[in-house]
C-alpha cells in the first residue's frame, strides 16, 4: 500500500502550455493508445480505466480526449450515478460486474465502485461497517480481475478548492454549461474536509501492485489531460513490444488488381503516424 500526501497540499502545475505543443503531444499519445487498443483487439486483452475525483476536476474532458482516437465499437464509457432501485437491491459491486469489458475491449468508468468509500461514506448512505468492509471487497474484486488478465488504470483527478470554485461559477454564468451543476454539488463542496479524509483512506488502503492509484493535479486542464493519457500509455503498454501489423498478402493482391497499387518500398508507411499525421 502506498503513502499519499494530503491532497490539498499537492503541488499544482498550473504553468501555461502552448496550444500547438499541447495538440501535437495529445495526438501522439492518442495514436499510441490506438496502437495498444488494436493489439488488445488482436490478443483479447481487457483494460479497465477508472476515474474518480472532485466535481469540476476535469474528468469528462479527460475521458473525451482518451476516447477521441480509439476504436469506438470496442470502447465502452460508463457514467456512474446513483444506483437504480433494482441495483440497490443487490451487492454494490454487481452493477460494475455487469459493465466489465469483454475480451479485446476497453471499459472507462466516469466514477467507480469507490463511491462506496467516498460519497456513500461521507453522505451516510451506508453504515460504517459496510464502507469499512468495502476496502477489502474492492481489493479482492480488482485482484480477481487482474489475475484473470485485466489491466487496471485508476486515476484520481484532484483540483484545488479555488479552481473548483472558479469552474463552478463559470458553469453558472454560461447557460450552455448550467446543466452540469446540481444542488448535490454544493453539498459535496461544503463537505470538502470529509472528502479529503475519505480520499486519503481510499488511496492508502486500495493502492496495490495489481491496481495502483495515480493522482493528477488538474488546475491546468491541458497539462492534466496530457498526464492522464501518458499514464494510460505507460500502464497499458508496460513491458509490451507491439510488432508492426503485417499486411495480409491477399489484401495486397486485391488492391493491386483493383487499383494497380503497390506497397511503398515493401513496408507499411507508418511515418505519418509517428509524426502525428493520419491514423485511421
Amino acid at each position: 500500500m502506498g503513502k499519499w500526501p494530503v491532497l490539498d497540499k499537492l503541488e499544482m502545475d498550473d504553468r501555461p502550455i502552448d496550444e500547438q505543443e499541447y495538440e501535437r503531444e495529445l495526438t501522439k499519445l492518442q495514436h499510441r493508445l490506438l496502437d495498444l487498443q488494436v493489439w488488445h483487439l488482436r490478443t483479447g486483452g481487457r483494460v479497465i480505466v477508472g476515474l474518480d475525483g472532485w466535481d469540476a476536476a476535469g474528468k469528462g474532458g479527460m475521458i473525451e480526449r482518451i476516447v477521441a482516437g480509439l476504436e469506438p465499437k470496442s470502447t465502452q464509457v460508463w457514467r456512474i450515478g446513483a444506483p437504480t432501485p433494482a441495483e440497490q437491491g443487490r451487492h454494490y459491486l454487481w452493477r460494475f460486474w455487469e459493465r466489465l469489458p469483454a475480451p479485446g475491449n476497453w471499459a472507462i468508468f466516469d466514477r467507480t465502485w469507490y463511491g462506496r468509500v467516498l460519497v456513500e461514506r461521507v453522505e451516510g448512505l451506508c453504515s460504517k461497517a459496510a464502507w469499512t468492509r468495502a476496502y477489502r471487497e474492492i481489493n479482492e474484486f480488482e485482484h480477481e480481475l487482474a489475475e484473470d488478465g485485466a489491466v487496471f488504470v485508476k486515476i484520481l483527478v484532484h483540483v484545488s478548492a479555488e479552481e473548483q470554485k472558479r469552474r463552478m461559477i463559470e458553469r453558472l454564468e454560461k447557460p450552455h454549461k448550467r446543466y452540469k451543476v446540481g444542488l448535490e454539488d454544493f453539498r459535496n463542496i461544503a463537505k470538502r474536509p470529509a472528502y479529503l479524509e475519505a480520499y486519503r483512506d481510499m488511496l492508502q488502503r486500495t493502492d496495490t501492485d495489481y491496481a495502483p492509484w495515480h493522482v493528477i493535479a488538474s488546475d491546468n486542464k491541458m497539462r492534466a489531460r496530457l498526464k492522464g493519457l501518458k499514464i494510460l500509455n505507460d500502464v497499458i503498454g508496460k513491458g509490451m513490444e507491439i510488432p508492426e501489423q503485417a499486411l495480409d498478402p491477399e489484401i495486397e493482391k486485391a488492391a493491386r488488381r483493383l487499383w494497380g497499387w503497390k506497397l511503398p518500398n515493401g513496408k507499411n508507411d507508418r511515418s505519418k503516424q509517428k509524426d502525428g499525421g493520419d491514423h485511421e
